[in-house]
């Protein structure tokens, strides 16, 4: 018997790759689970799938850092307070000082929705009740044919995970000009915020505020106290965009606004942008 779960959760996660630096992604999850039924004619209750399965996904990976173990081009050290990373990217290094609770080692050579999966498997499926004998992930991108980006960024005054200064999402973006999808507009920001950092101005500091890390010429340096602990990161500049507010959905989506208006005030503008899959924010200028 095979009881399946379609759209159980979707993980918010920023990952570390090679190529392409730093770079946010969400994932829709689906879960399968095989075996035979229960005391109660069941493979297992819906109720436990939503409450065992998700908190278990949203433990391990969503909103943290994920980073390929494997990979010759990370370096990790751990103390009591913090773990430190070093990341050697085609894009340049990227160096991360944080509590263990903001990272995940997956024991692969690349980030990937395979690797993640398998991870997931591996960490979840002793969980289950004896009477499960498989359990199958599939995790996917949301379908669309918008234009989306990938962006990473950190929320110091967030009560939750968004805290966490290295997790991120793939999200749409939508952009009308005076009522009118504008795909132009649309194109111009997938590319300007694809596998970006977006930092906020009141976090930034200079090399020789870091405490745990030290900086290459050029670069970006983050830092700040949140309730999940210290927080320190340093990003290649070509890698950022720093923004002069916070970093949330609604402040990016009216900043976006902002940016259009300056260009051209004569017009109006109606931007919604995406938070991952499903959530986000309309700003108009």
């Amino acid at each position: 018997m095979i009881l399946f779960v379609r759209d159980l959760t979707v993980i918010d996660f920023s990952y570390l790759c090679a190529k392409r630096g730093m770079l946010g992604e969400s994932y829709i999850v689906d879960v399968e689970l095989h075996g035979g039924l229960d005391q109660t004619s069941m493979v297992l209750d819906f109720a436990k799938v939503k409450k065992v399965i998700k908190q278990a996904i949203d433990q391990l990976v969503d909103h943290k850092l994920a980073v390929p173990a494997l990979s010759a081009a990370l370096t990790m050290e751990s103390s009591a307070e913090l773990q430190r990373l070093n990341f050697q990217s085609a894009r340049g290094r990227i160096s991360m000082a944080a509590p263990a609770q903001a990272i995940v080692a997956i024991g692969a050579e690349d980030i990937n929705e395979h690797s993640v999966t398998a991870f997931l498997q591996q960490q979840i499926a002793p969980l289950l009740p004896d009477n499960v004998q498989q359990l199958i992930f599939t995790l996917r991108p949301e379908a669309s044919n918008s234009f989306y980006y990938h962006y990473s960024h950190g929320l110091k005054k967030h009560d939750g995970n968004c805290q966490r200064i290295a997790h991120g999402h793939r999200s749409t973006i939508q952009i009308y000009t005076d009522g009118m999808l504008a795909p132009r507009l649309n194109k111009y920001w997938c590319e300007r915020w694809q596998d970006i950092y977006l930092g906020s101005t009141e976090d930034i500091c200079t090399p020789a505020e870091l405490q745990h890390l030290s900086a290459g010429d050029g670069d970006y340096c983050f830092r700040y106290q949140a309730a999940q602990g210290w927080f320190e990161l340093t990003m290649p500049a070509a890698h950022c965009e720093i923004v002069a507010c916070d970093t949330t959905v609604e402040c990016l989506a009216d900043y976006i606004a902002a940016e259009l208006k300056q260009l051209d005030n004569t017009k109006q503008y109606k931007v919604v942008a995406y938070e991952g899959v499903g959530k986000g924010a309309i700003a108009v200028s």
